[in-house]
Order: structure tokens, then C-alpha cells, then sequence
């Protein structure tokens, strides 16, 4: 039996109707669950994104100096929060920016024990490739898992467990994660217990996409842009970036998948690939995605004296708009939010802040806007982000923030 046949096979052995909790916003920076309510279930399952993260660039190698040699290696252990739930799961690996061929002798999936490394019990599943516990990942490339049948929760954690022998160059990561993962010395991989994991990080290794196979979710939304959608003055921990606030408005019925990178430029490459560069495969290549969300430009506005203009950057949302709607996704863009206070936030940055600004809200580049500017600049300084939005760097938002662009969004538009 080949992989696509397991695939159908597995789906026809999926619950197809399910009691899901959804999410209704309250106010700013207050969200509540709603009583549950049914979904009407389509006719098939299929695969939705429930959780992503953009890979960034080569981090050192985890393997700690001291550390045991051979095949001993070391195991990570991500910590990823779903949108959305489902009846199995499937892993994307990526050595996208690793040197040297990436050796995984190792990897499980399993739902997480609140607060700590260890999984719940009964609850691990060992990963394979292709019917194989071990796989090769070239220079640049990525896997996918075979599917495992688990009950995936909506708005929950989960560990996903790689092992790799000692090291091999430089691996794929995600920094600025604002969640705590871990790491341990030896192959843990298949281990409930969470003992050996002693060592921590705010960084994903490896893996870069989870997907659910569902009756129960709509499709996806993906949310691709830079540090404000990365979330990276949010709370660690606690999952407070505005894509999250959004995921628990929609309770369950799409998967939100944040696709936000620090330091990330529309145009030119920041960190990481430019946004007009990495679009493909970061929204476009997402499983199950319906419509995304655009929050992307300020760095660039930002990166004077050779910062381009706004004409350049409104090509640039247009392009990223028409290569979208090509494949037949809605497209809601947002404003770019006030910066004054920040030394780099000069009078020709915020008229160029401006001239993009109006550009969005004329209707003529995206579907739907979703005006993060007014939603949080200041009334009496609308050149600045009002205090209680402000994480004090004068650019990123605070929890309350966040929690007020994840309420703005309109979701009639989704």
C-alpha cells in the first residue's frame, strides 16, 4: 500500500461529526468560551493546518559540547499550540537551512501534560516516514510524517520528539518562539516521561507545520508577516500573539496559522527570505488554507536611508494579492501601525507610513482591510501607539495589544 492510499484508507476510519467549543469576542483584551455548539460535518475529512511556524535560519548545533557522541545524540522537544482538532495528525520536518543531510533516527507526537514535558499518557505516537522509524532529510528539503491516528485537541499543546545522532552542521529553526521547549541528552523520543528533558529553549527545531485530518474545521487562515505577528513582546508561555487571540474567536472552526517572522521585510530580504520570496511555501503551500491575512511593511518603511517608498511597497501587497487570489484565496490586508517614539520612526518614515496606510483603505488592493493603525494608535498622538498597546519599545504591542489587533478583525470577512 503506497502513502496515498494510506491516506484514504485512514480517512475513511475517521469520526466524521464531533462537539467542538468555539469562541465569541467580548471586548478588548477579553475572550470567553461560548457554550458548545455542532459544526455541520462535510462529507469528507480533510488535512488543515493547525499549527506553523516559518523556518528562520541556521541555528547552532544542539548537540551541547560534552554531550554523548554516536547515535546517542540528542532529543528535542517542541512545544506547538493547535487551532484546531482532529481524529490524526501529520509532522512536517524541515533541514531547509541545514548544511549537511539531516538524520532523524527518531521522532513521536503526543498530546502534552499541562505545563511540562511530559505527555499524557497513552497519548504518544511514533512517527515514521514512509513505514520507516528513521529518514534522511537533504540539504534545503522536508518531510512529511505519515499520518497517526490521535486525537488531536483544539486550543491545546502538543510535543512533537525528534532524536538525531551527534552533530551534523547547523539546523532549521524558528527563533523568538515565545514558547518553552526542551532538550535532553539521548534518544527520548518515544518516552511519556518528561524527566530527561532538563534543558530549555525558545526556539523550534525542525519542525515547521502540523496538520489535522478534520470534519469539524472550515480550512485555514494564515497570518504572514513580521515581529507584531510573530509576537514577540507577547507574554511568553501563554499564547497571546494576536493570531492566537484570533484562533479562539473562531473556536475551532478554522485553523489560524501564524507565518510571522522577526525582522521580516515584504521586499527585501531582513530575516529570513523577503515575504514576495517566501509566500509560496509559507501561505500558498499551507494545507488547507482559505484566506490570508497580510500584516507586512513597517520594516521596510523603517530600514532608511535606503528604505523604499510607498509606492513600492503597495506593489508589493498588490503582487502578493494577485498571486493569492490566483489560487482562488480571499486576501485581507492590514494597516501598518503607528512607530512614533521610535528613534528610527523619522517624519519621512511616517508619511511614507501614511501614503501606505491610505493606500490599504482605498479598497483597491485586498478583499477586506483590517485597520490595526486606528485600532490601537493613541486619539491624542495618532502618530504613536496608545500607552496601554504599548509594550514600551514604541513598535510592539503588549498583551493588551495583541489582544485588541486578534478582537479587530472582522470575521464575517474571513
Amino acid at each position: 500500500m503506497n502513502k496515498r492510499q494510506g491516506y484514504v484508507n485512514l480517512a475513511a476510519l475517521m469520526t466524521a461529526v464531533a462537539l467542538i467549543c468555539g469562541g465569541i469576542y467580548l471586548g478588548v483584551g477579553t475572550v470567553k468560551k461560548r457554550p458548545e455548539v455542532r459544526t455541520p460535518p462535510v462529507s469528507t475529512p480533510e488535512w488543515i493546518g493547525t499549527w506553523a511556524a516559518s523556518p528562520v535560519a541556521a541555528a547552532p548545533v544542539t548537540h551541547a559540547p560534552g554531550a554523548p557522541s554516536g547515535r546517542e545524540g540528542r532529543s528535542l522537544r517542541n512545544v506547538v499550540h493547535t487551532s484546531i482538532g482532529g481524529t490524526a495528525a501529520r509532522v512536517t520536518f524541515s533541514n531547509l537551512y541545514g548544511t549537511e543531510p539531516l538524520l532523524i533516527t527518531g521522532a513521536s507526537l503526543a498530546v502534552r501534560e499541562s505545563g511540562s514535558p511530559a505527555a499524557v499518557t497513552d497519548s504518544l505516537r511514533r512517527l515514521t516516514f514512509d513505514g520507516a522509524a528513521e529518514t534522511t532529510v537533504a540539504p534545503g528539503g522536508r518531510i512529511v510524517s505519515d499520518p497517526v491516528e490521535l486525537r488531536i485537541p483544539y486550543d491545546g499543546d502538543l510535543l512533537i520528539s525528534v532524536h538525531t545522532p551527534a552533530p551534523g552542521g547547523p539546523v532549521t529553526s524558528h527563533p523568538q518562539a515565545r514558547q518553552t521547549s526542551y532538550i535532553a541528552d539521548g534518544d527520548h523520543a518515544q518516552e511519556e516521561a518528561g524527566d530527561a528533558y532538563t534543558e530549555q529553549s525558545l526556539s523550534w527545531y525542525h519542525v515547521t507545520a502540523v496538520d489535522v485530518l478534520t470534519s469539524e474545521a472550515r480550512g485555514a487562515v494564515v497570518a504572514i508577516g513580521d515581529s507584531i505577528t510573530d509576537g514577540v513582546s507577547a507574554t511568553a508561555d501563554s499564547n497571546r500573539r494576536w493570531p492566537d487571540v484570533l484562533a479562539d474567536r473562531l473556536g475551532g472552526r478554522y485553523g489560524v496559522l501564524n507565518q510571522g517572522i522577526s525582522g521580516n521585510r515584504l521586499l527585501e530580504y531582513g530575516r529570513g527570505p523577503s515575504t514576495l520570496e517566501r509566500f509560496d511555501r509559507d501561505v500558498l503551500g499551507r494545507s488547507g488554507v482559505r484566506t490570508v491575512i497580510v500584516a507586512i511593511g513597517i520594516n521596510d518603511v523603517l530600514r532608511a536611508p535606503h528604505a523604499p517608498t510607498a509606492d513600492n511597497v503597495t506593489a508589493g501587497l498588490r503582487e502578493l494579492a494577485d498571486r493569492a487570489h490566483a489560487r482562488g484565496l480571499r486576501v485581507i490586508g492590514s494597516t501598518l501601525m503607528p512607530c512614533g517614539g521610535l528613534s528610527r520612526c523619522t517624519p519621512a518614515v511616517e508619511a511614507e507610513r501614511l501614503k501606505i496606510n491610505a493606500a490599504i483603505r482605498s479598497g483597491g488592493i485586498f478583499d477586506a482591510v483590517v485597520d490595526f493603525d486606528r485600532a490601537l494608535r493613541d486619539p491624542y498622538a495618532p502618530g504613536r501607539l496608545k500607552p496601554v498597546y504599548d509594550s514600551g519599545d514604541h513598535l510592539h504591542p503588549s498583551d493588551a495589544g495583541y489582544a485588541r489587533m486578534g478582537g479587530a478583525v472582522d470575521l464575517t470577512a474571513l
